[in-house]
Protein backbone atom coordinates (compact mmCIF):
# COMPACT_ATOMS: atom_id res chain seq x y z
CA UNK A 1 0.00 0.00 0.00
CA UNK A 2 2.62 2.47 0.83
CA UNK A 3 4.64 1.82 -2.19
CA UNK A 4 1.52 2.21 -4.48
CA UNK A 5 0.47 5.65 -2.19
CA UNK A 6 4.44 6.94 -3.50
CA UNK A 7 3.85 5.98 -6.57
CA UNK A 8 0.81 7.69 -7.50
CA UNK A 9 1.60 10.86 -5.47
CA UNK A 10 4.73 10.61 -7.86
CA UNK A 11 2.63 10.42 -11.12
CA UNK A 12 0.48 13.25 -9.73
CA UNK A 13 3.87 15.37 -9.49
CA UNK A 14 5.18 14.38 -12.80
CA UNK A 15 1.68 15.10 -14.80
CA UNK A 16 1.86 18.92 -13.26
CA UNK A 17 5.48 19.05 -14.88
CA UNK A 18 4.09 17.26 -17.67
CA UNK A 19 1.45 20.42 -18.04
CA UNK A 20 3.67 22.99 -17.35
CA UNK A 21 6.21 21.96 -20.11
CA UNK A 22 2.86 22.46 -22.09
CA UNK A 23 2.58 19.12 -23.67
CA UNK A 24 1.28 15.33 -22.66
CA UNK A 25 0.64 12.34 -25.06
CA UNK A 26 -2.86 10.58 -23.72
CA UNK A 27 -2.60 6.46 -24.59
CA UNK A 28 -5.74 4.05 -24.63
CA UNK A 29 -4.35 0.03 -24.15
CA UNK A 30 -7.46 -1.71 -25.61
CA UNK A 31 -7.76 -5.29 -26.73
CA UNK A 32 -8.59 -4.72 -30.21
CA UNK A 33 -6.81 -1.06 -30.68
CA UNK A 34 -4.24 1.66 -29.37
CA UNK A 35 -5.09 4.56 -29.15
CA UNK A 36 -2.60 7.87 -28.75
CA UNK A 37 -3.28 11.77 -28.85
CA UNK A 38 -0.88 14.41 -28.10
CA UNK A 39 -2.40 17.55 -26.18
CA UNK A 40 -1.21 20.58 -26.18
CA UNK A 41 -1.69 22.82 -22.53
CA UNK A 42 -1.91 26.37 -23.00
CA UNK A 43 -1.45 29.42 -19.71
CA UNK A 44 -5.65 28.77 -19.14
CA UNK A 45 -5.57 25.15 -18.14
CA UNK A 46 -2.77 25.88 -15.52
CA UNK A 47 -4.61 29.11 -14.07
CA UNK A 48 -7.78 27.03 -14.23
CA UNK A 49 -6.44 24.57 -11.86
CA UNK A 50 -8.05 26.11 -9.00
CA UNK A 51 -7.35 24.61 -5.51
CA UNK A 52 -11.13 23.00 -5.03
CA UNK A 53 -11.70 19.45 -4.59
CA UNK A 54 -14.46 17.69 -6.26
CA UNK A 55 -15.97 17.60 -9.08
CA UNK A 56 -14.56 17.72 -12.93
CA UNK A 57 -13.98 21.19 -14.81
CA UNK A 58 -14.82 22.45 -17.68
CA UNK A 59 -12.36 21.02 -20.85
CA UNK A 60 -10.80 24.02 -21.40
CA UNK A 61 -6.98 24.69 -21.60
CA UNK A 62 -6.11 21.97 -23.76
CA UNK A 63 -6.53 21.17 -27.25
CA UNK A 64 -5.03 17.39 -29.47
CA UNK A 65 -2.38 18.01 -31.50
CA UNK A 66 -1.67 14.75 -32.78
CA UNK A 67 -3.78 11.57 -32.76
CA UNK A 68 -3.25 8.05 -33.88
CA UNK A 69 -4.75 4.86 -33.58
CA UNK A 70 -3.31 1.20 -34.03
CA UNK A 71 -4.45 -2.39 -33.88
CA UNK A 72 -3.50 -3.73 -30.63
CA UNK A 73 -1.71 -6.87 -30.04
CA UNK A 74 -0.42 -8.51 -26.93
CA UNK A 75 -3.42 -7.30 -25.17
CA UNK A 76 -6.34 -9.91 -24.31
CA UNK A 77 -9.28 -9.23 -22.08
CA UNK A 78 -7.89 -5.19 -21.50
CA UNK A 79 -4.85 -7.09 -20.24
CA UNK A 80 -0.76 -7.06 -21.58
CA UNK A 81 -0.14 -10.72 -22.53
CA UNK A 82 2.94 -10.38 -24.34
CA UNK A 83 5.37 -7.54 -23.45
CA UNK A 84 7.13 -7.28 -27.08
CA UNK A 85 3.89 -7.09 -29.05
CA UNK A 86 2.04 -4.25 -26.94
CA UNK A 87 5.51 -2.13 -26.54
CA UNK A 88 5.78 -2.56 -30.54
CA UNK A 89 1.92 -1.36 -30.71
CA UNK A 90 2.52 1.35 -28.02
CA UNK A 91 5.74 2.63 -29.70
CA UNK A 92 3.74 2.34 -33.66
CA UNK A 93 0.74 4.67 -32.11
CA UNK A 94 2.83 7.03 -30.44
CA UNK A 95 5.63 7.84 -33.12
CA UNK A 96 2.52 8.37 -35.45
CA UNK A 97 0.86 10.91 -33.17
CA UNK A 98 3.98 12.69 -32.34
CA UNK A 99 4.89 12.86 -36.10
CA UNK A 100 1.61 14.50 -36.44
CA UNK A 101 1.51 17.08 -33.86
CA UNK A 102 5.34 17.60 -35.04
CA UNK A 103 7.15 17.18 -30.76
CA UNK A 104 8.24 14.63 -29.17
CA UNK A 105 6.42 13.22 -25.78
CA UNK A 106 7.96 12.27 -23.02
CA UNK A 107 5.16 12.01 -20.34
CA UNK A 108 2.39 9.22 -20.91
CA UNK A 109 -1.47 8.93 -19.16
CA UNK A 110 -3.00 5.71 -19.79
CA UNK A 111 -5.98 3.71 -19.13
CA UNK A 112 -6.70 0.31 -19.12
CA UNK A 113 -10.03 -1.87 -19.52
CA UNK A 114 -9.06 -5.48 -17.26
CA UNK A 115 -7.58 -6.48 -13.70
CA UNK A 116 -10.67 -7.52 -12.35
CA UNK A 117 -11.92 -3.98 -10.83
CA UNK A 118 -13.56 -3.74 -7.28
CA UNK A 119 -15.17 -1.21 -5.78
CA UNK A 120 -15.48 -0.43 -1.77
CA UNK A 121 -17.43 2.55 -0.14
CA UNK A 122 -16.08 3.83 3.02
CA UNK A 123 -16.75 6.52 5.15
CA UNK A 124 -15.37 8.11 8.14
CA UNK A 125 -16.11 11.08 10.93
CA UNK A 126 -13.72 13.32 12.87
CA UNK A 127 -14.37 16.06 15.45
CA UNK A 128 -13.58 19.77 14.77
CA UNK A 129 -14.16 21.05 17.87
CA UNK A 130 -15.73 23.73 15.96
CA UNK A 131 -12.69 25.41 14.20
CA UNK A 132 -12.47 26.02 10.43
CA UNK A 133 -12.33 23.15 7.99
CA UNK A 134 -8.74 23.23 6.63
CA UNK A 135 -6.61 20.73 4.37
CA UNK A 136 -5.30 19.00 7.44
CA UNK A 137 -8.90 18.27 9.29
CA UNK A 138 -9.68 16.86 4.93
CA UNK A 139 -6.61 14.81 5.58
CA UNK A 140 -7.22 13.67 8.71
CA UNK A 141 -11.17 12.16 8.12
CA UNK A 142 -9.42 10.53 4.85
CA UNK A 143 -7.37 8.78 7.29
CA UNK A 144 -9.72 7.99 9.43
CA UNK A 145 -11.57 5.80 6.49
CA UNK A 146 -11.71 2.23 7.67
CA UNK A 147 -10.23 0.66 4.56
CA UNK A 148 -10.71 -2.88 4.35
CA UNK A 149 -8.65 -5.94 3.46
CA UNK A 150 -8.85 -5.91 0.10
CA UNK A 151 -6.39 -9.50 -0.74
CA UNK A 152 -2.90 -9.90 -1.15
CA UNK A 153 -1.56 -9.02 -4.25
CA UNK A 154 -4.60 -6.36 -5.26
CA UNK A 155 -3.55 -2.73 -5.25
CA UNK A 156 -5.57 0.70 -4.92
CA UNK A 157 -6.64 2.55 -8.27
CA UNK A 158 -8.55 5.36 -7.44
CA UNK A 159 -9.59 6.36 -3.93
CA UNK A 160 -11.62 9.89 -4.23
CA UNK A 161 -13.46 11.69 -1.42
CA UNK A 162 -16.92 11.76 -3.07
CA UNK A 163 -19.08 13.56 -0.41
CA UNK A 164 -18.33 15.51 2.18
CA UNK A 165 -21.15 16.65 5.10
CA UNK A 166 -20.25 18.66 7.83
CA UNK A 167 -22.73 18.44 10.49
CA UNK A 168 -25.92 17.58 9.12
CA UNK A 169 -25.05 19.47 6.09
CA UNK A 170 -24.55 16.45 3.38
CA UNK A 171 -23.56 16.68 0.04
CA UNK A 172 -20.46 19.35 0.13
CA UNK A 173 -17.89 19.34 -2.71
CA UNK A 174 -15.41 21.21 -0.92
CA UNK A 175 -15.78 22.06 2.86
CA UNK A 176 -12.87 23.74 3.59
CA UNK A 177 -13.39 27.13 4.93
CA UNK A 178 -16.13 26.43 6.50
CA UNK A 179 -17.07 25.83 10.50
CA UNK A 180 -19.06 23.06 12.08
CA UNK A 181 -18.27 20.74 14.95
CA UNK A 182 -17.93 17.50 13.12
CA UNK A 183 -16.47 16.19 9.17
CA UNK A 184 -17.68 13.25 7.41
CA UNK A 185 -16.50 12.07 4.24
CA UNK A 186 -17.82 9.08 1.98
CA UNK A 187 -15.05 7.63 -0.37
CA UNK A 188 -14.85 5.20 -3.33
CA UNK A 189 -11.50 3.34 -3.24
CA UNK A 190 -11.60 0.99 -6.27
CA UNK A 191 -8.97 -1.91 -6.41
CA UNK A 192 -7.44 -3.67 -9.32
CA UNK A 193 -4.94 -6.86 -9.95
CA UNK A 194 -1.26 -5.18 -9.14
CA UNK A 195 -0.15 -7.90 -11.47
CA UNK A 196 -1.46 -6.47 -14.13
CA UNK A 197 -0.98 -2.52 -13.09
CA UNK A 198 2.87 -3.30 -12.20
CA UNK A 199 3.24 -5.21 -16.69
CA UNK A 200 1.17 -1.91 -17.77
CA UNK A 201 3.60 0.38 -16.22
CA UNK A 202 6.75 -1.99 -16.91
CA UNK A 203 5.55 -1.76 -20.95
CA UNK A 204 5.31 1.67 -20.99
CA UNK A 205 8.62 2.14 -19.09
CA UNK A 206 10.10 0.32 -21.92
CA UNK A 207 8.81 2.57 -24.86
CA UNK A 208 10.95 5.48 -22.70
CA UNK A 209 8.20 6.92 -21.72
CA UNK A 210 7.27 8.57 -17.76
CA UNK A 211 4.00 7.42 -16.76
CA UNK A 212 2.44 10.51 -15.29
CA UNK A 213 -0.95 8.78 -14.31
CA UNK A 214 -3.28 5.98 -15.16
CA UNK A 215 -6.79 5.52 -14.82
CA UNK A 216 -9.48 2.85 -15.29
CA UNK A 217 -11.24 3.05 -18.73
CA UNK A 218 -14.75 2.64 -16.86
CA UNK A 219 -13.86 6.05 -15.26
CA UNK A 220 -13.03 7.97 -17.79
CA UNK A 221 -15.34 6.54 -20.42
CA UNK A 222 -18.05 7.92 -17.88
CA UNK A 223 -16.40 10.97 -18.07
CA UNK A 224 -16.70 11.70 -21.78
CA UNK A 225 -19.86 9.76 -22.26
CA UNK A 226 -22.58 10.75 -19.64
CA UNK A 227 -23.83 14.47 -19.65
CA UNK A 228 -23.58 16.63 -17.01
CA UNK A 229 -27.12 15.76 -15.92
CA UNK A 230 -26.22 12.39 -15.96
CA UNK A 231 -22.81 12.35 -13.92
CA UNK A 232 -25.09 14.83 -11.48
CA UNK A 233 -28.21 12.62 -10.93
CA UNK A 234 -27.26 9.13 -11.44
CA UNK A 235 -26.28 7.21 -14.49
CA UNK A 236 -24.37 4.05 -15.48
CA UNK A 237 -21.89 3.73 -18.40
CA UNK A 238 -21.21 1.32 -20.14
CA UNK A 239 -17.67 0.49 -22.55
CA UNK A 240 -18.46 -2.48 -24.21
CA UNK A 241 -14.80 -2.57 -25.79
CA UNK A 242 -12.78 -5.53 -27.99
CA UNK A 243 -11.41 -7.75 -24.97
CA UNK A 244 -13.56 -6.59 -22.17
CA UNK A 245 -16.74 -4.53 -21.08
CA UNK A 246 -16.01 -2.07 -18.78
CA UNK A 247 -19.30 -0.71 -16.45
CA UNK A 248 -19.01 2.34 -14.25
CA UNK A 249 -22.03 4.33 -12.32
CA UNK A 250 -22.16 7.97 -11.73
CA UNK A 251 -23.65 10.63 -8.89
CA UNK A 252 -23.32 14.02 -8.12
CA UNK A 253 -20.21 14.14 -10.54
CA UNK A 254 -18.56 11.12 -9.01
CA UNK A 255 -17.69 7.52 -9.94
CA UNK A 256 -18.88 5.45 -7.38
CA UNK A 257 -19.01 2.07 -8.44
CA UNK A 258 -16.54 0.25 -11.10
CA UNK A 259 -16.36 -3.51 -12.65
CA UNK A 260 -15.92 -5.26 -15.74
CA UNK A 261 -16.59 -7.95 -17.33
CA UNK A 262 -14.17 -9.79 -19.65
CA UNK A 263 -16.00 -9.96 -22.97
CA UNK A 264 -16.55 -7.77 -25.44
CA UNK A 265 -16.89 -7.20 -29.77
CA UNK A 266 -14.31 -9.71 -30.03
CA UNK A 267 -15.89 -12.55 -28.36
CA UNK A 268 -18.71 -11.75 -30.76
CA UNK A 269 -15.96 -11.92 -33.59
CA UNK A 270 -14.53 -15.02 -32.51
CA UNK A 271 -18.55 -16.35 -32.78
CA UNK A 272 -18.68 -15.49 -36.65
CA UNK A 273 -15.51 -16.98 -37.29
CA UNK A 274 -16.24 -20.19 -35.80
CA UNK A 275 -19.87 -20.29 -37.17
CA UNK A 276 -19.45 -19.60 -40.15
CA UNK A 277 -15.70 -20.88 -40.81
CA UNK A 278 -14.45 -18.35 -42.07
CA UNK A 279 -11.11 -16.23 -41.09
CA UNK A 280 -11.08 -13.39 -38.31
CA UNK A 281 -10.93 -10.52 -40.20
CA UNK A 282 -13.53 -11.90 -42.76
CA UNK A 283 -15.88 -12.12 -39.45
CA UNK A 284 -15.13 -8.34 -38.17
CA UNK A 285 -15.90 -7.03 -41.76
CA UNK A 286 -19.18 -9.09 -42.14
CA UNK A 287 -20.44 -7.96 -38.13
CA UNK A 288 -19.22 -4.65 -39.23
CA UNK A 289 -21.29 -4.10 -42.41
CA UNK A 290 -24.17 -6.18 -41.72
CA UNK A 291 -24.28 -7.38 -37.93
CA UNK A 292 -27.29 -6.49 -36.13
CA UNK A 293 -29.34 -8.12 -33.00
CA UNK A 294 -32.68 -8.25 -34.19
CA UNK A 295 -34.19 -10.16 -37.40
CA UNK A 296 -37.04 -9.65 -39.39
CA UNK A 297 -38.60 -11.26 -42.16
CA UNK A 298 -36.66 -9.26 -44.33
CA UNK A 299 -33.37 -10.44 -43.56
CA UNK A 300 -33.98 -14.60 -44.04
CA UNK A 301 -34.64 -13.17 -47.90
CA UNK A 302 -30.71 -11.20 -47.63
CA UNK A 303 -27.77 -12.89 -48.62
CA UNK A 304 -24.43 -11.83 -47.63
CA UNK A 305 -21.08 -13.13 -49.23
CA UNK A 306 -19.10 -14.55 -47.14
CA UNK A 307 -15.80 -14.48 -49.50
CA UNK A 308 -12.38 -15.77 -48.73
CA UNK A 309 -9.12 -16.57 -50.08
CA UNK A 310 -8.80 -20.54 -49.80
CA UNK A 311 -8.79 -21.29 -53.24
CA UNK A 312 -11.48 -23.81 -52.86
CA UNK A 313 -13.88 -21.80 -55.27
CA UNK A 314 -16.95 -23.19 -53.93
CA UNK A 315 -15.98 -22.90 -50.12
CA UNK A 316 -14.79 -18.79 -50.72
CA UNK A 317 -18.53 -18.41 -53.26
CA UNK A 318 -20.47 -19.25 -49.65
CA UNK A 319 -23.31 -17.10 -48.94
CA UNK A 320 -25.21 -16.73 -45.66
CA UNK A 321 -28.47 -14.61 -44.67
CA UNK A 322 -28.33 -12.20 -42.51
CA UNK A 323 -30.36 -13.62 -40.57
CA UNK A 324 -28.01 -16.82 -40.04
CA UNK A 325 -25.52 -14.24 -38.61
CA UNK A 326 -27.86 -12.50 -36.54
CA UNK A 327 -28.71 -16.00 -34.75
CA UNK A 328 -24.93 -16.58 -34.23
CA UNK A 329 -24.17 -12.89 -33.20
CA UNK A 330 -27.24 -11.91 -30.44
CA UNK A 331 -26.68 -15.48 -28.18
CA UNK A 332 -23.05 -13.76 -27.38
CA UNK A 333 -24.25 -10.13 -26.50
CA UNK A 334 -26.85 -11.20 -25.08
CA UNK A 335 -24.85 -13.01 -22.50
CA UNK A 336 -23.01 -10.35 -22.52
CA UNK A 337 -25.88 -7.61 -21.22
CA UNK A 338 -26.80 -10.31 -19.08
CA UNK A 339 -23.28 -9.69 -16.95
CA UNK A 340 -23.63 -6.45 -16.54
CA UNK A 341 -26.81 -6.56 -15.44
CA UNK A 342 -25.61 -8.75 -12.68
CA UNK A 343 -23.02 -5.96 -11.82
CA UNK A 344 -25.46 -3.08 -11.56
CA UNK A 345 -27.32 -5.50 -9.46
CA UNK A 346 -24.67 -5.69 -7.24
CA UNK A 347 -23.85 -2.21 -7.38
CA UNK A 348 -27.43 -1.67 -6.04
CA UNK A 349 -28.07 0.27 -9.31
CA UNK A 350 -31.97 0.29 -9.06
CA UNK A 351 -31.80 2.24 -5.65
CA UNK A 352 -30.67 5.45 -7.05
CA UNK A 353 -33.06 8.28 -7.92
CA UNK A 354 -32.15 8.71 -11.96
CA UNK A 355 -31.37 5.10 -13.64
CA UNK A 356 -30.31 5.95 -16.73
CA UNK A 357 -27.83 3.95 -18.82
CA UNK A 358 -25.43 4.71 -21.88
CA UNK A 359 -23.84 2.19 -24.07
CA UNK A 360 -20.61 3.38 -25.62
CA UNK A 361 -17.57 1.82 -26.94
CA UNK A 362 -16.64 -0.07 -30.43
CA UNK A 363 -19.13 -2.54 -29.19
CA UNK A 364 -21.95 -0.46 -28.74
CA UNK A 365 -22.30 0.32 -32.75
CA UNK A 366 -24.24 -2.76 -33.21
CA UNK A 367 -27.56 -2.12 -34.95
CA UNK A 368 -30.71 -2.72 -32.38
CA UNK A 369 -28.00 -2.88 -29.41
CA UNK A 370 -29.78 -0.34 -27.45
CA UNK A 371 -33.43 -1.64 -28.04
CA UNK A 372 -31.87 -5.17 -26.98
CA UNK A 373 -29.84 -3.66 -23.97
CA UNK A 374 -33.20 -1.57 -22.48
CA UNK A 375 -35.22 -4.60 -22.29
CA UNK A 376 -32.27 -7.11 -20.62
CA UNK A 377 -30.91 -4.29 -18.29
CA UNK A 378 -34.07 -2.76 -17.48
CA UNK A 379 -33.90 0.80 -17.97
CA UNK A 380 -33.85 3.63 -19.99
CA UNK A 381 -30.70 3.12 -22.72
CA UNK A 382 -29.11 5.54 -24.72
CA UNK A 383 -25.82 5.22 -27.39
CA UNK A 384 -23.18 7.79 -26.60
CA UNK A 385 -20.81 9.41 -27.91
CA UNK A 386 -17.30 10.96 -26.53
CA UNK A 387 -17.47 15.06 -25.82
CA UNK A 388 -16.10 16.98 -27.97
CA UNK A 389 -12.95 18.44 -27.36
CA UNK A 390 -10.33 21.34 -29.17
CA UNK A 391 -8.56 19.95 -32.59
CA UNK A 392 -10.06 15.78 -32.02
CA UNK A 393 -9.36 14.32 -35.94
CA UNK A 394 -12.90 13.57 -37.19
CA UNK A 395 -11.84 9.82 -37.31
CA UNK A 396 -11.56 10.03 -33.39
CA UNK A 397 -15.39 11.10 -32.15
CA UNK A 398 -16.80 7.63 -32.42
CA UNK A 399 -18.10 5.87 -29.49
CA UNK A 400 -14.95 3.81 -29.64
CA UNK A 401 -13.23 6.96 -28.39
CA UNK A 402 -14.59 7.59 -25.22
CA UNK A 403 -12.30 6.15 -23.05
CA UNK A 404 -8.92 8.21 -24.70
CA UNK A 405 -10.80 11.00 -25.20
CA UNK A 406 -12.20 10.78 -21.06
CA UNK A 407 -8.58 10.64 -20.16
CA UNK A 408 -7.79 13.62 -21.35
CA UNK A 409 -10.44 15.50 -19.78
CA UNK A 410 -8.69 13.30 -16.75
CA UNK A 411 -5.74 14.61 -17.64
CA UNK A 412 -6.75 18.70 -17.65
CA UNK A 413 -8.65 18.23 -14.32
CA UNK A 414 -8.17 15.10 -12.03
CA UNK A 415 -10.57 14.58 -9.39
CA UNK A 416 -9.03 14.82 -6.06
CA UNK A 417 -7.57 11.62 -4.35
CA UNK A 418 -6.46 10.30 -0.87
CA UNK A 419 -2.79 10.98 -1.83
CA UNK A 420 -3.35 14.55 -2.85
CA UNK A 421 -3.42 14.73 0.56
CA UNK A 422 -0.73 14.92 3.29
CA UNK A 423 -1.71 11.55 4.90
CA UNK A 424 0.74 9.72 7.36
CA UNK A 425 0.55 6.23 5.38
CA UNK A 426 1.16 4.58 8.62
CA UNK A 427 -2.35 5.69 9.55
CA UNK A 428 -4.11 3.59 7.17
CA UNK A 429 -6.17 0.90 9.57
CA UNK A 430 -7.28 -2.54 7.47
CA UNK A 431 -10.47 -3.24 8.75
CA UNK A 432 -14.11 -4.26 8.20
CA UNK A 433 -14.94 -4.34 4.82
CA UNK A 434 -17.57 -2.17 3.21
CA UNK A 435 -18.61 -3.25 -0.45
CA UNK A 436 -19.57 0.13 -2.40
CA UNK A 437 -22.97 1.67 -3.10
CA UNK A 438 -24.67 1.21 0.31
CA UNK A 439 -23.74 4.47 1.48
CA UNK A 440 -24.96 6.68 -1.32
CA UNK A 441 -28.39 5.39 -1.09
CA UNK A 442 -28.53 6.82 2.89
CA UNK A 443 -26.75 10.30 1.95
CA UNK A 444 -28.39 11.19 -0.74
Amino acid sequence: MTELYETQRAMRQMRQQAMQRGVIAILDIGSSKIACLVLRFDGSSRLSEDNSIGSLAGQSGFRVIGAATTRSRGVQFGEVTSMQETERAIRTALQAAQKMAEIRVDHVIACFSGASPRSYGLDASVDLEGQVVTENEVARVLAACEVPEYGAGREVLHAQPVNFALDSRSGLIDPRGQLGQSLSVDMHMLTVDGDVIQNLVHCIKRCDLELAGIASSGYVSGISALVEDEQELGAACVDLGGGATSVSVFMKKHMIYADSVRMGGDHVTSDISMGLGIPASNAERIKTFYGGVHATGMDDREMIEIGGDTGDWEHDRRTVSRAELIGIMRPRVEEILEEVRARLDAAGFDYMPSQQIVLTGGGSQIPGLDGLASRILGHQVRLGRPLRVHGLPQAATGPGFSSVVGLCLFAAHPQDEWWDFDIPVESYPAKSLKRAVKWFRDNW
